[in-house]
């Protein structure tokens, strides 16, 4: 493979020789000690907009052996519902018999079914939070347990459940080690997450807001490890697992959230600086959040996946309780009313390009008005500058030599494509053969 994009020192290279020959977890049948095991809870969008976090959901399913997962939470983001989750585990419980005689470690459907929850179905308001949910509540359970593993809790849709955790119950917060799927999560999610940056800055998190995108995009994409190709070759027809995949986005790969994974199966678990295959990561530098007090103009910019917050001065002559929405591409934001005689509201933008947005209130001097904000790409010398009030947080390198196209870190996961697709690939023919 060619892995000359980037360049990783020789301590480096010596600590990636010394992973692969202790996580050999592909073809080496041998069990992993159930006390080293990771501990692992998704929260997870799955059937709502995006039909990926079914693909991911698939890859999950296969490496329960290799982790321990304790919870499966339906997070907000459309339609979504817990009952999505267990429509996998039943194609799972048709494989079930043949995953088990590779692993005696694979967990019971009926096991997977009793920590599958349900989370906040609405996006709170503007606070962040809202009232405790069986996924906000299942988080704090297993943060408690009298266990010394760390709590890993990969975020593949809202955060809102981990906000909720994290208001309900501070007392988790060291335990846990969240890896966020954010970009379009973020978007969605805004409010969540500046309550949690902005009241929990001790907080150990990834903030994969593009990086992930390397799962997909960039790296080998010839003959068989195209997305299409490599599904029709070494995914359809292996199993009840593989039929069902193949029937997600046309048959071809995406698997955004699966990075938030891939990690766990190769890298350095407590170290998002070492290479991995699910990125490598910088320390975060201030969150990016503009607040203007005024419609803002073709001027006015922000930086991608920033916070930009409107706090508008509410007319004199507006009614006792006002309202309002900000239609901002594919989204009707609800705007809140502050004490301070504004009202709020918050957009997080995906993309680098131009927005426009519309108000629409019961106060006339907010009605009709229109604005425009600018997203640009972080500029790579933000990684010079880590936040020192965010000693946790982790981010997306944005040097351009580590980006695909306009997706910084991308190039930190898409090195590995080889590598992970055929790990991916030996998983699979699990579901199509028994072990000999």
């Amino acid at each position: 493979m060619n892995h000359t994009k980037i360049i990783f020192t020789i301590p480096t290279i010596t600590l990636l020789f010394n992973l692969c020959a202790k996580n050999s977890i592909s073809s080496d049948k041998s069990d992993i000690v159930p006390d080293n095991r990771l501990r692992v809870i998704v929260s997870t969008d799955i059937g709502g907009t995006d039909p990926d976090d079914f693909q991911s959901m698939v890859h999950l399913l296969l490496y329960t052996d290799t982790l321990a997962v304790e919870g499966l939470i339906s997070s907000p983001c459309g339609p979504g519902r817990k009952e999505n989750i267990l429509d996998v585990i039943e194609f799972y419980e048709q494989d079930y018999n043949t995953l088990k005689t590779w692993s005696g470690k694979y967990p019971t459907p009926d096991s997977l079914r009793s920590i599958t929850k349900q989370g906040a179905v609405d996006i709170p308001n503007l606070t962040g939070f809202g009232f405790p949910t069986e996924g906000s509540d299942w988080i704090i359970k297993c943060a408690r347990r009298d266990d010394p593993r760390s709590l890993h809790v990969l975020v593949w849709g809202g955060i809102e459940d981990l906000a909720q955790a994290l208001h309900d119950a501070p007392d988790i917060l060291p335990k846990l080690r969240v890896y966020f799927i954010g970009g379009p999560n973020k978007k969605w999610s805004v409010n969540a997450y500046l309550y949690i940056a902005t009241h929990h800055k001790d907080l150990w998190i990834i903030e994969s807001n593009a990086t992930y995108r390397g799962w997909f995009t960039g790296g080998n994409q010839s003959g068989d490890w195209e997305n299409s190709a490599f599904v029709s070759t070494h995914i359809a027809g292996h199993g009840a697992l593989g039929d069902f995949f193949v029937t997600q986005l046309g048959g071809t790969i995406k698997m955004g959230d699966t990075p938030s994974v891939a990690r766990l199966l190769f890298g350095v678990p407590e170290d998002p600086s070492q290479p991995s295959w699910g990125g490598q990561f910088v320390r975060a530098w201030p969150r990016p959040h503009v607040v203007f007090d005024r419609i803002t103009t073709r001027t006015d910019s922000i930086e991608q996946f920033g916070v930009l917050e409107l706090d508008l001065p509410i007319g004199e002559e507006a009614p006792d309780s006002v309202t309002g929405l900000m239609a901002i591409e594919n989204q009707n934001l609800s705007g809140m009313e502050t004490e301070n005689g504004t009202i709020k509201f918050l957009f997080s933008p995906k993309s680098p390009r131009q927005f426009t947005y519309r108000i629409m209130s019961n106060d006339t001097t907010l009605n009709r008005k229109t604005g425009y904000i600018t997203a640009y790409i972080p500029p790579a010398h933000n990684k010079l500058y880590p936040d020192t009030n965010l000693p946790n947080w982790w981010t997306d390198d944005p040097s351009p030599e580590v980006a695909e196209e306009e997706h910084i870190g991308a190039k930190t996961v898409s090195c590995w494509r080889e590598d992970f697709l055929t790990d991916f690939k030996e998983r699979m023919d699990r579901c199509k053969s028994p072990a000999e």
